[in-house]
């Protein structure tokens, strides 16, 4: 069974100057639970004056209907945001450090050092807490200024975040520079590096339209928690020319037609979609909410 973590209404929405009400947020996200999404980046607990459309982090949460299937998680970045998201009711803190130096130092003004120092002590906390961590690693796969990024350092910061209590690492493409091959090499050196049975998830952005052909070499792989984002909507404001996330709705359908299961519908994940291209007033770049189902999917 895949698991889709639903990542719109966070990665999707937070580079968009076009403001989304903390109302159409909670929407969106009912209507991903409602295509039978169990696990949601809902929120990001960030400065507000870096990126004003996550602002409204605790109004959404507060309007979120509270579900005991489904886990809603929220983008943490610092200590101050640690303190924002433990006076919430959010499930599941979403941590990330870059692998880069230079990235890491434009998103969040530390090096990766002083990075992985700061989120490993925020795990240790939001554990105390009984708070869970996924720790994402951005640009695990490639830097846009730096170019390649060294694997073995990529599995030492993995190691950080595990040692300091993180339930799952994401390998993060940030900027759409992996490839089947590269996303193949690094599923298997986690794997070597770190046992099976630690959890890994795969986040892909299709930046040069290598997006769901990633997605199928991580489960080729063996992985089978991927993040995406309805409509293909995305991308990081400190990454150069940005493009969104793989789209929710063109994963959901390439693996029900490999008659792979993932207990989500895809037709209204397509309604979703549109229903967001109509909000944000432009077109997206899905795929499938455009040509349709190649045939008629349907759940088992």
């Amino acid at each position: 069974m895949i698991q889709l973590c639903e990542v719109g209404p966070r990665d999707g929405l937070q580079n968009e100057s076009k403001p989304v009400s903390a109302e159409q947020k909670v929407t969106l996200i009912q209507q991903a639970i409602d295509a039978g999404v169990k696990k949601i980046e809902a929120v990001s607990f960030v400065n507000p004056r870096v990126v004003p459309q996550m602002a409204d982090a605790e109004e959404v949460m507060e309007r979120l209907p509270k579900r005991d299937d489904v886990t809603y998680a929220g983008l943490v970045l610092s200590r101050s945001g640690l303190d924002r998201a433990l006076a919430t009711s959010v499930d599941l803190l979403h941590v990330v450090v870059a692998t880069s130096d230079t990235f890491n130092t434009k998103n969040a003004r530390r090096s990766v050092q002083e990075g992985v120092d700061e989120i490993s002590s925020v795990i240790e906390d939001a554990a105390t807490a009984e708070r869970p961590s996924t720790a994402i690693l951005a640009t695990s796969f490639g830097c846009p200024y730096e170019g390649v990024v060294d694997e073995n350092r990529v599995m030492r910061v993995a190691e950080r975040f595990l040692d300091a209590g993180a339930q799952e690492i994401v390998l993060a493409d940030t900027t759409g520079m992996a490839n089947p091959a590269k996303v193949t090499r690094m599923v298997d050196l986690f794997k070597e590096t770190f046992g099976g049975d630690t959890p890994l998830g795969l986040h892909f952005h299709n930046t040069r339209g290598l997006g769901l052909a990633n997605v199928a070499a991580g489960y080729a792989a063996g992985v089978t928690h991927f993040d995406a984002a309805i409509g293909g909507l995305g991308g990081c404001p400190f990454a150069p020319n940005a493009v969104g996330n793989v789209a929710s709705e063109d994963v959901i359908h390439m693996f029900e037609e490999m008659g792979v299961p993932t207990g989500v519908d895809v037709q209204k994940m397509i309604d979703a979609a549109i229903w967001l291209e109509n909000v944000m007033e432009k077109t997206l770049p899905g795929m499938v909410m455009k040509a349709g189902p190649a045939f008629q999917v349907t759940n088992a």
